[in-house]
């Protein structure tokens, strides 16, 4: 699915487009608040699980390392997603108009 959900590939006037540009970087914005806070909640969730594990808590040393391993490739992904996104604003702003 693009970013601009629904409304990509539809020819629309001009007021309208205004409108599908507007209403799929909202989409976006909060697909990536969405992710952001998801991998915060991994995190925590792992880092909560490690000290359970440290105070003598009735957790699997399994879980404990699959969740670690989860959040940290999370993590990983998102500052890729973050280093494309600012690659991707610098090549805008050089376009010359």
């Amino acid at each position: 699915m693009s970013p601009l959900g629904d409304f990509a590939g539809k020819s629309l006037g001009a007021g309208a487009a205004k409108t599908q540009s507007t209403d799929g970087l909202g989409k976006f914005s909060e697909l990536l608040v969405g992710e952001v806070k998801n991998v915060n909640s991994m995190q925590m969730d792992a880092n909560g699980m490690v000290h359970s594990l440290l105070t003598g808590g009735d957790v699997n040393e399994a879980e404990v390392l699959t969740a670690v391993q989860k959040a940290d490739l999370a993590f990983r992904m998102m500052l890729q997603v973050r280093n494309k996104l600012i690659e991707a604003y610098r090549e805008v702003q050089q376009i010359q108009i």
